[in-house]
């Protein structure tokens, strides 16, 4: 119910224009003076363009009381703008903007529980047309229908036209695939630690970029996942079991009261960083206008966020950190980085991540360019931002060459440095029928 609640606001806003067109011919809110109006749009929405009044009670008598007037009223509107379909009503920036409605559905393979090809082949018995690995962004813009594509990108990625529900299928409800948004996979798939490897995901919940380190992992080694909200990681803990994850440890801490020298995080190596941001990049974000974040606000965001990326690079066995936002905003992204790295002197340096990712960090300061950024419009995805840092100096480990394409990935391998061959892996055992 909260999902599809979500996407008919989304949807409600993406229509905004035209339903408040539709409200004033019909002069609704004239005649309904104690009818808010954001809900007047969300019950003109769903009984015009919708799948129908789900609602019961006095708003549903009420948005049928009017129906006919406001059907009367859409069909002028499309004979005065001489079209045919309601899609044709949205002014074409807003038409081809790259929303939430336009970013494809995408599906990380939970290699914990089964493999790629296992999940094609039962994505085709389902009826649905493989089209192969994906040549190019393009490719996933066209797809529609029953149609998919491996990603071009990240070998464990499956692409699937725009809002595809997937939360009732099998595979889903029984942790064999991940819903989580291509961008979201780039920081663990960047961190890459080796099998046995300790890792810190510093704030955890909900839990998908955990999986995924687990996944990389092979489910050997050891995840400390920290989150200060006790229901999210309650929920968390919830999805880490369904999805077969096994080495994790949860503590509901802070990341900043965490000691470095404790003696349990001496052979963490890896740390995943995604803290508290603006969300400013997340495209089905409501409501979608929201004011911007102001100064103070970013700066407060930026303050915390450097505080806690150079309270990671403490801890003393550390040799790969991955920072990451789900923010648009300069300030909480190059800018901190650039910050840290200053304060920090020659110990740790910014690593060319991903070098065939077509969209790099703003050239804030010299080495920007090896950050890397997502966008829904050259990406297709939420706006994201990624930082990838090296020990660097006396005995630090020697500096990698992190994947410039999936088949070059150097994930799931166990005793081999980044940049060697991988080994050949085995097909898994678990088979979904």
């Amino acid at each position: 119910h909260v999902r599809q609640l979500y996407a008919l606001v989304s949807e409600t806003l993406r229509y905004s224009p035209v339903l408040e067109k539709v409200l004033a011919g019909a002069a609704l809110l004239q005649a309904e003076k104690k009818l808010p109006p954001q809900l007047a749009k969300v019950l003109v929405y769903d009984l015009l363009f919708g799948k129908g009044l789900k609602c019961g009670g006095r708003w549903k008598a009420l948005a049928r009381r009017h129906r006919a007037r406001l059907e009367a009223e859409l069909a002028r509107l499309k004979v005065q703008q001489k079209v045919s379909r309601n899609e044709d009503l949205l002014a074409p920036a807003q038409a081809a903007s790259p929303s939430a409605s336009q970013v494809p559905r995408y599906i990380r393979v939970n290699t914990l529980k089964t493999c790629v090809d296992d999940v094609i082949d039962f994505f085709k018995r389902q009826g649905y047309s493989y089209l192969g690995k994906a040549a190019s962004v393009e490719e996933l813009r066209a797809l529609s229908g029953k149609k998919f594509l491996l990603d071009l990108h990240l070998p464990e990625l499956l692409v699937f036209p725009p809002q595809t529900d997937f939360h009732d299928n099998l595979l889903y409800t029984s942790g064999h695939i991940i819903l989580q948004d291509k961008a979201s996979c780039l920081p663990a798939f960047l961190l890459d630690p080796a099998a046995a490897s300790h890792v810190i995901d510093a704030c955890a919940a909900p839990g998908n970029k955990t999986s995924h380190l687990a996944a990389i992992l092979r489910n050997k080694g050891q995840i400390f996942a920290f989150d200060v909200d006790t229901k999210r990681l309650a929920t968390m803990n919830t999805m880490l079991m369904r999805a077969g994850v096994t080495g994790f440890q949860l503590a509901q801490q802070d990341f900043l009261t965490v000691d470095p020298s404790d003696p349990k995080y001496s052979k963490v190596t890896h740390i995943l960083l995604d803290p508290s941001c603006s969300g400013s990049g997340m495209v089905n974000r409501l409501p979608r206008d929201e004011a911007a974040p102001s100064a103070e606000r970013l700066q407060a965001l930026a303050g915390f966020q450097r505080k806690v990326l150079s309270h990671a690079l403490r801890f003393p066995a550390l040799r790969r950190l991955v920072y990451s936002t789900c923010s648009l905003h300069r300030e909480e992204n190059e800018d901190v980085v650039q910050a840290v790295l200053q304060e920090w002197g020659s110990a740790f340096r910014l690593v060319n991540a991903f070098p065939s990712w077509p969209c790099r960090g703003l050239a804030a300061f010299p080495g920007a360019e090896c950050c890397l950024r997502a966008s829904p419009a050259t990406t297709l995805t939420h706006g994201f931002f990624v930082a990838v840092l090296e020990r660097h100096g006396e005995g630090a480990a020697a500096p990698s060459s992190l994947p410039t394409a999936a088949e070059e990935s150097p994930q799931h391998r166990e005793g081999t440095e980044l940049g060697a061959a991988p080994k050949k892996r085995k097909r898994k055992k678990q088979r979904v029928k």
